[in-house]
């Protein structure tokens, strides 16, 4: 799948940069181009993208502080802006564009779904979002700017893929440091979902293509995607637990949303030495896959690579009924029920008889 990336905030642009740099590196050549967009110009400046400034007239390079609403609004005002900047980069063989944003902040969570719903107007292509959902420890206003993008994102978008940052992040590391490793854990994800298909190494017996992606991703939704690899045999027969062994792992304990079993369609990609992966242990996964799914619609295929590893690629389509989805939706509704209706006016507390106003 040829695809066109679009960060929008600090954490959109850091995953871009990510996600760009895994394919290049890797040589696949799925990321044909990549932008990123911020109010804050401290966080366009270390990235090794093109960037777009917006919103300058309102808060003069300095971010929105979180206002997700003032993120949209300036969105919206300069949003012809970032179409311009992002035209040259959309050619003939763009398949997708892909709308990447931390949900959390201000101007990720409020910029993203203005940018997908323009993009959508705009152009004939699937347009999809990649969003990160804050941890629980980010307080209650990350809370309800991811819900409330969230909510816009689901109907905006062709289909939203969801990375659950507490899910990845270890104990004991530095905030920089565990963002470093989730961004390069999705990159991976993502890279590869881009690059089944793409830039192989052999012959596959059932090649994993874009249309097979678009279609999983057809319902709409969320959307997550798993991981998992392991050491194979050269002889392709020894592998049928190898294979099976990946795509539960990946399915179970390395989805970028996980608990996210139940879907409304599927599609696994095996990866590695076309010799060393087992065609019995493939469709038995699959089959696992359907069962474990709840969905019909389960579509597999190979994704040949020089490799004595077996590995696993999981698309999950339709998780809206994922307990890590509720669990957050209902972090979110509760921030809301906490908030305090009307901000109380400081000087109030100084308004009396006895005291006159300086002026």
């Amino acid at each position: 799948m040829k695809a066109v990336l679009l960060g929008v905030g600090q954490a959109g642009g850091k995953l871009t940069t990510a996600l760009a740099e895994f394919d290049a590196d890797a040589g696949y050549g799925a990321v044909l181009d990549a932008l990123a967009v911020n109010t804050a110009s401290a966080d366009l400046e270390p990235l090794p993208l093109d960037t777009v400034l917006v919103g300058q007239s309102r808060v003069n390079g300095h971010g929105v502080g979180g206002d997700n609403e003032l993120g949209a609004e300036v969105m919206e005002e300069d949003s012809i802006e970032v179409l311009d900047a992002l035209a040259p980069k959309v050619n003939a063989d763009a398949e997708a564009l892909f709308v990447v944003a931390g949900l959390g902040g201000g101007t990720g969570s409020g910029g993203a779904p203005v940018l997908v719903r323009e993009l959508s107007r705009v152009y004939d292509v699937p347009v999809y979002a990649i969003g990160i959902l804050p941890g629980r420890d980010e307080g209650a206003m990350y809370q309800v700017n991811a819900g409330r993008s969230l909510k816009t994102l689901v109907r905006e978008a062709d289909a939203t893929i969801l990375l659950d940052n507490d899910a990845w992040r270890s104990s004991g590391e530095s905030v920089e440091g565990g963002y470093a490793a989730i961004n390069a854990s999705m990159a991976k994800r993502i890279g590869l979902l881009l690059a089944a298909g793409e830039s192989v190494e052999g012959v596959a017996e059932s090649v994993v293509d874009t249309s097979e992606v678009i279609n999983t991703l057809r319902a709409g939704g969320m959307a997550a995607v798993g991981f998992a690899s392991a050491p194979a045999a050269e002889d392709a027969e020894e592998n049928v637990t190898t294979v099976m062994s990946a795509v539960r792992s990946a399915v179970m304990t390395g989805m970028s949303l996980p608990n996210a079993t139940e879907a409304d369609a599927a599609l696994v990609a095996i990866a590695g030495d076309p010799d060393r992966i087992s065609r019995k242990g493939a469709e038995k996964a699959r089959k696992w896959l359907q069962e474990e799914t709840g969905s019909m619609q389960v579509r597999g295929g190979d994704f040949p690579l020089d490799s004595d590893r077996v590995a696993a690629l999981v698309l999950l389509g339709g998780v809206e009924r994922s307990r890590r989805v509720e669990e957050f939706l209902e972090r979110a509704r509760q921030a809301v029920r906490d908030e305090p209706e009307e901000q109380p006016d400081a000087a109030d507390a100084f308004r009396n008889d006895e005291l006159d106003d300086l002026l």
